[in-house]
Formats: structure tokens, sequence, C-alpha cells
């Protein structure tokens, strides 16, 4: 249904025939010359199911003569039109002269002539051709006895146009006319209705002017010279007749546009009468269109959306093109503060095709998302983190659209000036905010690895020295790096491009998620090299070759093989160095048969023996011995312990964990939480938080001065805010999670019985109290002779630690966990 804000019969190709007989009938022959999509539609709403090849039998008992709109159209082509036609060549000719006695005799004897001429004529024609055809063709469906009567009628009524100028000029023309109606009823089975009409028009055209020429002309030109200029003039009417009326349509296209833009908002819009809404030929740019279009999107939306989708599926859709790129652009202009902007993706749409804009909408649709990130920061400072990463984003793009040559660039390097001016802007509101509140920052990210990125990673340049040297040992060991969980492994792998030379290239590949899930080895490996280009390019600036899934299809592991060769050439002289951290997924897939233990084993012993370019690096919370399946394929694994920072690196992280971090600490206060963490690096960073929430809660004259009262009430916090980290102690490293997890048999005995104790004895070492040592014969008397199972889990875990004859917990947060448990 059409819209009421969209002018009727406009921007579609199928509009309304006048209901005037005079009027409706040059609508049809404008749109047989200039828009033929308008004809073919009027036909199908004659009649939809109006098939070229339809019999006359069918014709008849489907009683489609009974149609008034089917007299209708025959009415207007084989009547007023060749009258009209006849007055207008007459008019022409008293105009160039001729006396009127022989135009008026000329005209009324070729309708007469031609009326009967062309029934007879057409009728045999069409009659004769579709019973050849029909009997040739018989086992055809096709080729049925056709519209020969109908076509016949139809096609003689319009020769009558014109045969009756028979003598000199006129009579060219009258016989061209009717010459050219017959021709085409041979060849209506082959063409339809549209091809019938319109070559009518072609063929009595050219034949006329063929006759006028050849007879008029005084010069002595020969009928088949005229002949053959007029046929080459009128087949590509199409081609020619489009670039001469270019000019003229351009003006009138301008006039149409400066009449809208002077005219009332709320009114059909000028535009309606454009050419490239009725001119289906014309394959010229029609320069203006666009911004016509914008104009009306911006007074009536519905109206100029019906323009634009009309636009998209015509020959002028570089119009439609250029409107799509304008409205995204200013889409993206109108944002005037981070939130909009944090909005803007979620109204940008882009697909995979080709397009002049997809990259940038790409880029400012990634901003988005940043600027979204940025807002959900729970801190002030991390906001500024994150926004500041965004305004270098915007930098980059900025320079990047300085340099392009891409047209559209100078449009959309405004908008990125624009949003890096919102985004720097509210860096300095939120900087000024905190000052003016004497809020603190809090740098600290819980629960989360640290990237290369964060300014907080601290310290573990013993483990980076250790780990170089060991990849330059020309025995090319591999290295399993081990440590508890929340230990700073996956921070330590994600910053080694910070601790290691130039020349070592890490690449950080998580086997949870897609690497061990992956459904089959395509998915497998093509998620590992996946990985690798990403941590290449983002850690050390290295682009490695691709590796798409369509190359691992038929043979992954070959396949990945060669890659591996381009990537070695890639490298040059540097080393690679593959890090796979949580290697126990990997194993877990393998338990599960997912993937086979030769395979996925086998081709990591192949890399470590054979690529001497690359080295091995496995991360995990157990040992090799855990895992013996790794074992027999790993030879001579060197382990690296992760375990508490160092001193000085716990201090660091308390009281200058940032450049410019404003809270202070009484020195009893830093010796407090070295005392309760233990430089545990993630309960150094879950309890230095919560000082800060705390301190942000106090008046701001003692905000940024932390004092013992402050650790000691911010231990509550943290034991519940943590409670994901010291519920995993609980049940997945001592509990009964861990009983059904066939790697964590214990010795070859019964995992459960000390698992189950194991609680009962953190429970009751903790209840002795703050740095209790609980001795191995009060711990005898009390467990029983599983005792030697329960401590050796224990120990191993890092929970406990043997202090003489006895035992007490490693780190104090841990233990008021079960103190509270």
């Amino acid at each position: 249904m059409t819209s009421p804000n969209v002018p009727r019969n406009a921007y579609t190709d199928a509009p309304e025939q006048h209901p005037n007989l005079i009027i409706g009938s040059l609508q049809l022959l404008w749109w047989i010359i200039f828009h033929p999509s308008a004809f073919r539609n009027h036909l199908n709403h004659i009649d939809p199911d109006l098939e070229p090849f339809s019999s006359v039998d069918i014709l008849m008992r489907e009683k489609r003569w009974q149609k008034l709109a089917l007299w209708r159209l025959l009415i207007q082509v084989n009547l007023i039109l060749p009258v009209l036609a006849s007055l207008l060549i007459g008019l022409v000719l008293w105009g160039l002269g001729i006396p009127t006695e022989r135009v008026a005799w000329g005209v009324v004897s070729g309708l007469v002539f031609g009326l009967g001429w062309g029934v007879v004529f057409g009728l045999a024609w069409g009659v004769a051709f579709d019973v050849a055809f029909s009997l040739a063709f018989r086992f055809r469906k096709e080729f049925r006895l056709g519209w020969g009567v109908v076509s016949g009628v139809v096609f003689g009524l319009v020769s009558s146009l014109a045969s009756g100028l028979a003598f000199g000029l006129v009579f060219g023309l009258a016989s061209g006319f009717c010459w050219g109606l017959e021709s085409a009823a041979l060849y209506r089975f082959l063409w339809g209705w549209e091809w019938v009409l319109v070559s009518s028009w072609k063929w009595g055209l050219t034949w006329g002017l063929a006759w006028g020429l050849a007879l008029g002309l005084a010069s002595g030109l020969t009928s088949s010279l005229a002949w053959g200029l007029t046929w080459g003039v009128v087949i590509t009417i199409n081609l020619w007749l489009p670039v001469m009326l270019y000019p003229f349509l351009t003006v009138k296209n301008f006039l149409l546009y400066w009449l809208d833009k002077l005219g009332i908002s709320n009114q059909p819009h000028f535009l309606r009468w454009h050419s490239a809404f009725w001119d289906e030929w014309q394959r010229l740019p029609l320069h203006g269109l666009d911004k016509h279009v914008l104009l009306v999107l911006e007074r009536n939306a519905e109206e100029g959306k019906a323009a634009l989708d009309y636009l998209r599926i015509s020959r002028q859709r570089w119009a439609a093109q250029a409107v799509q790129i304008e409205l995204d652009a200013r889409k993206l202009e109108y944002r005037r503060d981070v939130v909009a902007i944090s909005n803007a993706h979620d109204s940008l749409k882009f697909g995979e095709l080709n397009s002049p804009i997809s990259s940038l909408l790409s880029s400012f649709s990634y901003i988005s998302q940043d600027v979204d990130a940025a807002i959900n920061q729970k801190s002030a400072y991390n906001q500024r983190l994150v926004f500041s990463a965004v305004a270098e984003k915007l930098n980059g793009l900025i320079r990047e659209l300085t340099r392009s040559s891409n047209k559209y660039s100078v449009r959309f390097l405004s908008i990125a000036i624009h949003w890096y001016k919102i985004v720097t802007n509210h860096i300095q509101e939120l900087a000024e905010t905190v000052e003016l509140r004497q809020e603190n920052d809090n740098p600290y990210l819980i629960g989360v690895p640290l990237t290369e990125q964060q300014e907080i990673f601290t310290g573990r340049t013993d483990i980076g020295t250790r780990i170089e040297q060991l990849i330059l040992d020309r025995r090319r060991p591999p290295l399993l790096l081990y440590g508890q969980r929340r230990m700073g492994k996956t921070s330590l792998l994600n910053n080694l491009g910070r601790l290691l030379p130039n020349s070592i290239i890490p690449m950080f590949v998580d086997l949870q998620g897609p690497v061990s899930s992956a459904s089959d080895y395509a998915g497998f490996l093509y998620n590992i090299a996946r990985a690798m280009i990403v941590s290449a390019k983002r850690q050390s600036a290295v682009t490695l070759p691709p590796l798409t899934r369509e190359t691992l299809a038929v043979d992954p592991f070959t396949s990945f093989d060669e890659w591996l060769d381009k990537v070695e050439q890639t490298l040059d002289q540097n080393i690679a160095l593959l890090s796979l951290d949580e290697f126990e997924a990997l194993d877990d897939a393998i338990s599960k048969g997912r993937f086979d233990e030769q395979d996925v084993l086998g081709m990591l012993r192949h890399l470590i023996q054979h690529r001497p370019r690359f080295k091995l690096l496995l991360a995990g919370s157990h040992t090799i011995e855990e895992f013996q399946r790794w074992a027999s394929y790993l030879i001579n694994v060197q382990v690296l312990h992760i375990s508490y920072l160092k001193e000085p690196e716990a201090r660091q992280l308390i009281e200058r964990p940032v450049k410019d971090f404003t809270l202070r600490y009484e020195p009893d206060a830093v010796e407090r939480v070295l005392q309760l963490t233990r430089c545990h690096p993630f309960l150094v960073q879950l309890l230095c938080a919560e000082i800060i929430y705390l301190k942000n809660e106090q008046d701001p004259s003692v905000r940024r001065l932390a004092k013992l009262a402050d650790v000691e009430a911010a231990v509550p916090a943290a034991l519940s805010s943590g409670s994901f980290f010291f519920a995993d102690i609980q049940n997945n490293q001592v509990g009964a999670g861990l009983a059904d997890n066939p790697l964590s048999q214990i010795n070859h005995t019964s995992t459960k019985p000390a698992l189950t104790d194991g609680l009962a004895v953190l429970r009751f070492i903790a209840a002795q109290g703050e740095g209790a040592t609980v001795s191995r014969e009060v711990l005898s008397h009390q467990f029983g002779d599983n005792l030697d199972n329960i401590l050796e889990l224990l120990l191993r875990r890092e929970l406990i630690e043997e202090i003489g004859e006895g035992y007490r917990f490693q780190v104090e947060l841990i233990r008021c966990w079960f103190v509270r448990k």
C-alpha cells in the first residue's frame, strides 16, 4: 500500500494509466519509448496470466476478450494513436507548405487504406505463420496455434496509422508504418506484446522514412541508401537518443532541483518528474541526482526512501550509493558525545560486498565499540586508559585518511577529527573530575590477564631471562611454564614481547575455546594459525602469511606444515616462540576422542625436532608428569615455575602500579598488604583495588592516604569480590570437583578420600588462627592414616607449607576464606 506521504504513481515501474483515453494513449506511447518496464507491468495488470504464446482456443475458452481493459488497450493502440499520429504528421506537412487539400486527402485515405490493408494482410500472415510453426513443432507446447486472429487485427489496425499517405512522401510514411506493423506480426510469437508494439513503431518509422527519402529526395539517392541510413538510425535510437537528450534533461532536472529547494517541505516534490524515474535508457550519470534525493529525504523521509529504493535497481544506482554513503557519514557526524559515539556501531550496516567505504565503516564501527568498552570500565583510571587507546586509533585513522586517495577520504576525515576532539575532551574532563573530587585512580584489573597494553604489569624479569636462555639452547628443549591458577601465567605470556629481545617473536595461542573445541583438524589448525598471526602482529609487529580454512580442508597437517615453511621464510633469522596456554584443555579434547593423540602430539614433537626456528612453550597448572601421554612425546622438558612476586615487585604493584598514581600508603599499611597476600599477584591486585574503592568513599581530605585500618577494613570486601578465586580452590583444586577429573589421580591411589579430607585439613589449620603452625602429630591424630596423600596434594597446590615439624597456610587471605566458610 502506497504511503500518503509518497506521491501516487511516483518512483515506480508500475504506474497507473490515466483514465482519459487520449492521455492514456499518449502515456502508452511514452512508456514504449522511454519506460518499457511500465508498459510490461501494464500488460501484466490487464491479465497476469497473459502469455505471448497462448492459443486461440484458450483465449476463447477463458473468455479473455470479455475484459474491458484489453478492449481499451486495443482501441488506444489501433485507433486513437493512429489518428493522433496522422494528425501530427499532417500538421507537420502543412507546416512544410504542402497544400491543405493534399494533406487532408492523404490523412483520410491513409486511415481507410491502412485499416483494410492491415487487417487482411496482418491476419493472413499471422494465421499462416502460426499454423506453420504449430505444425512444425506440434510436439512443443510453446508453439501452439497462437494469436493469429488477435495479432492480425491488432497489427493491422495499427498499420492504418499512415498507409493512406500513399503518394510521394505521404505514401512512403504510410506504407512504411503499415509494412512495419505487418512485419512485426510475423514474429510476435517470438517476442510477445512489448516487442510487437515497440517494433511496430520502429518498423513503421524506418519504412516510412526510407520510402519518404527515396521518393522525396531530388538528389537521386537510391531507396536502398535511404533504407540503410534510416534503419541504422532507428535501430540505434536507444544509444544516440539518450546522448542527444542528455544536455536538455540536465537543464530540466536542475530546474526541478531548484524548484524543490524553493518549495514547501510538506508538498509533493518535483523530484518525481526527474528523468531518472521515467527514462530507462539513460546510461550517463545524471549529475545532481544524489543531492536532489538527499534534499527530499531531509524534508519527507518516506518520499525520499521511495526514490532511493527505486534508484538502487536502476541505471542511476550510482546516485543511490552516493546517497547511502552520505547518510552513513551523517550518522557518524551527528554524534555529539562519547555516549552517542558508543552507540554508533549499532546503526552501521556493512556487509562483505565490495563498497568504496566498507573499510572506513569498519574502522569507525570498531572505534565505536572501543568507546563503549571504555564507558563500561568501572574505574576512572581504566576509562582514561581505554579512551587514550581510542584517541590513538583515531589519530592513526586521521593520518591514514590524510594520505588516502579514496574520493570519500575528505568526507570521513572531518568525522574522524570530530570524534577525536570529543574523545580527547572527555579524557580531560575525566582527569579534571578525578582531581576535583580527589579520587584515586584504580588501575587494577581483577580476573583477566594483563595484555602488553597494561602499564600495571610488573616484574617477572627473572623468568623472562630464563626463557631467553633456554630458547637459545642448541638442544632446543620444550618449555613448561608451571604455576597455580591466577599466578600470572597468561599475563606473562601476553607480555613476553617486553621481556625478550626483538629477535624472538612470541606467538601466543590460547588452547581453550576455539582451538580445542574445533570439530575437525582443519578447524583446529586454522585457529592455531589465526592466533599465531594475531599475536605476532600485536606483540612484535610481524606480519605472517595468511592461512585459510579452504587450504586446510583436503590435507590439514600437510597444508599446515607447508604454511610453517612460509612462516619460517618470513621470520628470516628470528626465532618464533610458540606459547600454548592452558595445555590441559587440549589434553581433555584428546581424552574425549575429539583429536587423536598421535596426530596432535606427534605434530608438536615433529615441530620441536625438525624446525629449529620454532621453540615450544606449554603453560598450565599441572606438571608434565601428571600427563603421561605428553611426557612420552615431549622429551627433556624444562620446567619454569612461576610463583609469587618478589617483595620489591609486590611493593611496586602496591605503591606505584602506574605512573602518577595518587594514593599513598603508610609503611605499616604496605607491610600488612604483603602479609595478607604473600606477594600473590592476583591477591595484591584484589586487595589494593578494594582499598581504593574504600578510600574513594571517604571524605576527600583523607582519600589519598591509606592506613593500616583501611587495609583491614578492605579484607571482607576482597574476600567477597574474589569469591570465584577462593571457590575454585575449594571446589576444583582440593574439592569434589577434582575427584571426577582423571588428571588428578595421586600416586595411583584413591583420590576422593584425599580430597574430602583435604578440605577438612584446610579448615582445621585455618581455625587455629593467623600464622598458626599445626604439627604433623596433631594432624595425624586428627585425620588418620591418609594424611600423607592429603599433605602431598595441599603442598603441590601451594596452599600450605611445611615449617619444621608442622604445617601452615602460605597465604593469609586464603586462610581467612576458609575461616569464613
